[in-house]
């Protein structure tokens, strides 16, 4: 497996994969229109504009395919972090995870110490074996999510 920068050439199957995975994973707890504002809100015209706003993103490859990708806002806040059913079980989302965070921290000496991450109902048993805490009740906008924080 292979985890490198996001390029241009990764955004369509980016956006593919995060959609396949909220389909499977988030959206059955969305009314029908919140689950379409979403994946509008998630799309590949969103993440190239992300990318503009300085979100940093990392994908995974493995047998040639992109398994999975990971994103970070302000190199502090875990933005996404999906991974291709097809590949669960296997470690690449904690790769993933760690490639972002060094990232994050390597980027210069201010780092405030301090990840946080809105995990989806599905992705919070992940998160609190990366050593993600909940800080809040769950939320609701657009899909349910758990505000969690990771302290370095």
């Amino acid at each position: 497996m292979l985890i490198r920068p996001l390029e241009p050439a990764d955004i369509a199957a980016a956006a593919a994969l995060l959609q396949r995975a909220a389909e499977a994973f988030i959206l059955h707890a969305s009314s029908p229109s919140d689950a379409a504002a979403f994946l509008a809100d998630q799309g590949e015209d969103k993440l190239r504009s992300r990318i503009a706003e300085g979100y940093v993103y990392h994908v995974a490859l493995a047998d040639g395919e992109l398994a999975g990708f990971v994103g970070v806002r302000g190199r502090t806040h875990l933005y996404g972090l999906y991974v291709d059913a097809a590949w669960h079980r296997r470690g690449i989302a904690r790769r993933l995870w760690e490639t972002a965070r060094d990232a994050a921290l390597a980027a210069g000496p201010d780092h405030p110490g301090v990840f946080t991450v809105n995990a989806s109902d599905y992705a919070v048993p992940l998160y609190e074996k990366l050593g993600f805490v909940r800080t809040a009740p769950r939320q609701v906008w657009l899909v349910p999510y758990h505000p969690m924080a990771l302290t370095l």
